[in-house]
């Protein structure tokens, strides 16, 4: 066990107040508990810090040197606390946050930029990852997932919204191919798919009982990125299963439509995860508290 620190206290104690009976007074212990304090760091420094008589208490010259180093190491000690409660109670310092791609581009990053602005003092750290990160080994301070979670008891966490699938076209290309009414429908239609680490993304469809399962979908094309999935779509060459999200301002303006809507399933919650301490830091409270209240202030759940 280090035992460098004993006896610290008292010694400087003692310095200040004079006695033994004022240090034991101010520290709640006996007169002979400081003072055998005082003697276990003389003996564990091999040097005599005070001389003792019955009227007074002085400094030897040893002392006078290792008194100057104590005060400075508490003073640095004094510093870092003063650091440690400054970063609890004032948002400052360096955020590290991970999101998912496509998501956190459109949606998370506008949201980060306005606390940022709110909060002159925070540094936002940011990467878009489309997997699971290990927040306490990867050293993050909070991250955004779409998906179910699993059971820990390492982390937190608080959901934001809940990512709806839908099946959308162009206008143009709904026209000339005709609107399926059916999953069979899809047969006589070209279909866009992405990949995800590899994998072929299949579509996700609704059962009567209110289960999802995935369909198999005649491919016209495969592309690895999201966004260049969404562009080929509003450029006519398909339809596709996307998030919500990703395509209701196209929807909005008349640009997509959504097709078999009812039949599209696969809900997912989307939530915040943030390491579990003992008292969150500021600048991870009004980082969540901001996504938080962005997903309370939307008309309807993020999708």
């Amino acid at each position: 066990m280090d035992t460098r620190f004993d006896g610290i206290a008292e010694f400087v104690a003692v310095t200040r107040l004079g006695s033994f009976t004022a240090v034991a007074a101010e520290l709640g212990v006996t007169k002979s508990a400081v003072g055998r304090a005082v003697s276990r760091l003389e003996d564990r420094l091999g040097s005599k810090l005070l001389h003792r008589t019955t009227r007074r208490l002085t400094l030897t010259p040893a002392g006078e040197a290792w008194l100057e180093h104590c005060l400075a190491a508490l003073d640095e000690l004094d510093r870092g606390e003063s650091a440690l409660l400054l970063a609890r109670d004032a948002p400052g310092g360096e955020v590290r946050i991970d999101l998912p791609t496509a998501f956190g581009r459109l949606h998370i990053m506008p949201v980060l930029l306005k606390i940022a602005e709110r909060y002159p003092a925070l540094n936002l750290k940011v990467s878009f990852t489309d997997r699971r990160v290990d927040l306490i080994g990867e050293n993050i301070d909070l991250s955004v997932r779409i998906g179910n979670l699993e059971d820990s008891t390492d982390l937190l966490a608080r959901q934001i919204g809940v990512q709806h699938m839908v099946i959308v076209g162009a206008a143009g290309y709904l026209a000339r191919r005709g609107v399926p009414r059916s999953w069979a429908d899809l047969t006589a239609h070209d279909c866009i798919v992405g990949r995800r680490q590899g994998n072929r993304i299949a579509w996700l469809m609704k059962q009567p009982d209110g289960s999802t399962s995935r369909q198999a979908v005649p491919v016209k094309h495969e592309l690895q990125d999201f966004e260049t999935v969404l562009m080929a779509v509003k450029a006519g060459h398909g339809l596709t299963q996307l998030p919500s999200w990703m395509v209701q301002d196209d929807v909005r303006l008349g640009a997509l439509k959504i097709v078999l809507d009812g039949l599209s399933g696969g809900d997912l919650p989307i939530n915040v995860l943030w390491p579990r301490t003992k008292t969150l830091p500021a600048k991870v409270r009004v980082t969540i508290d901001g996504l938080v209240q962005w997903a309370l202030g939307l008309s309807s759940a993020v999708a």
